[in-house]
Order: structure tokens, then C-alpha cells, then sequence
């Protein structure tokens, strides 16, 4: 019987080996490259997917999300929607019913809103996910850590999303986030099949 804790301290994470997306990222920059990302990504029934935006670091200032990363276990296109903007074919991505798994989803598509409409389909949030099975821990990184014991950097967090070249840290922090969405629930629908964990209730 696995036992995950229903919650972690922030202290416990920094002690933990960090983890990070080793797979193939590829860098959407043109409209004319979207259609095959968005091709490729139909042929799996389950995505990760994240965005990023330029932090602003002034009261009243923001900006529009800059980065959609979509994932599957072993790919992860980064769509720099601030140079392409949103292409028909992730609006038809994002309508589907393909299952999109990610946290705190309703930031998200409120931030995809502010550039264009769509109304989405297919979306599971992480956060009323683990909720329900009884884990308290809502932070992508908490729960990456209760579930693997490793923690995910957040360090390029507050990075410049709209920089005219991302760097490779960049690059594989956006890619991990998303990633880690679909490695969580891969991970949990497991035990749920099999129904040999439990979770206790954290002392924190």
C-alpha cells in the first residue's frame, strides 16, 4: 500500500533532488509551424499544458501571456504566442475534447481569453484533481514532491517571457511545468486503477 501525505512544507522541498523535462522541446515561432505541432499533438489523449507571462515589476502594468507549452511524455512545444499570436489551430486545440491537464487552469484560460476567444473543452485542473483524492497540497511543486519525492525549480519564474530568444533555462523550466502536469496525472489515475494507496493526513 503507497502512502502519499496529504501536504509538504516548502522546507521539506528544498532538501530534494530537483527534477527536469529531459525530452525533446521544440520552439514554435511562426504561424506556418503551428498546424504540425498541433498535428503531432493529436495523436495523444492526454496533454500537459501551461502558460508563461512577462512579469511586471511596475503597479498597474501587465502584460499579455507571452508562451503556451503543451506537452506529451516526451515532447513539449513551446507556442511563443507573443510572435504568432493564436492561430486557428491551437484555438481548435484548446475546443477540443482532448484531455488538457493543468493547474490552476482558470488563470490560464483567462490570460488565453485576453488574446482571443475560444471557449474551452477538455480541460482537468490538478488542483480540485489531488482534492478530491484528499490531498491538500494545491502548488504544482508540492505535489510533484509528495508524489516523486523531487522538487521543480521556480527560479526562471519571474524571467522575461517576451525576450526575443528564450534561454535553454528558460526553455526547460517552461517545458518541466507542463510536463510534471501530465507525469502527476499519469501517476495518479495508476493508483486509482490499481487502488493500493492511501493518503494521510500531514502535520504542518
Amino acid at each position: 500500500m503507497i502512502e502519499i501525505a496529504s501536504n509538504i512544507a516548502k522546507a521539506d522541498i528544498v532538501q530534494m533532488p530537483a527534477d527536469l523535462f529531459t525530452g525533446r522541446i521544440i520552439v514554435i515561432h511562426s504561424a506556418s509551424d503551428v498546424e504540425k505541432a498541433v498535428r503531432y499533438l493529436k495523436g495523444f489523449p492526454v496533454l500537459g499544458i501551461d502558460t508563461e507571462t512577462r512579469p511586471s515589476f511596475a503597479k498597474g502594468k501587465t502584460y499579455e501571456v507571452a508562451l503556451m507549452q503543451v506537452s506529451t511524455e516526451d515532447t513539449c512545444f513551446l507556442f511563443r504566442l507573443n510572435y504568432i499570436g493564436m492561430p486557428d489551430a491551437l484555438i481548435e486545440l484548446l475546443q477540443s475534447n482532448q484531455l488538457k491537464v493543468g493547474l490552476s487552469l482558470k488563470d490560464d484560460i483567462h490570460s488565453l481569453h485576453r488574446k482571443h476567444s475560444f471557449e474551452p473543452h477538455g480541460f482537468l485542473d490538478l488542483q480540485g484533481y489531488v482534492k478530491e483524492m484528499g490531498i491538500e497540497a494545491q502548488s504544482l511543486q508540492k505535489i510533484y514532491a509528495l508524489l516523486f519525492g523531487k522538487k521543480i525549480s521556480k527560479s526562471q519564474r519571474l524571467t522575461n517571457w517576451e525576450a526575443d530568444v528564450l534561454t535553454d533555462r528558460q526553455k526547460g523550466y517552461a517545458a518541466t511545468d507542463a510536463w510534471a502536469c501530465i507525469r502527476i496525472y499519469k501517476y495518479l489515475e495508476e493508483l486509482k486503477s490499481r487502488q493500493d494507496f492511501r493518503v494521510v493526513k500531514a502535520d504542518i
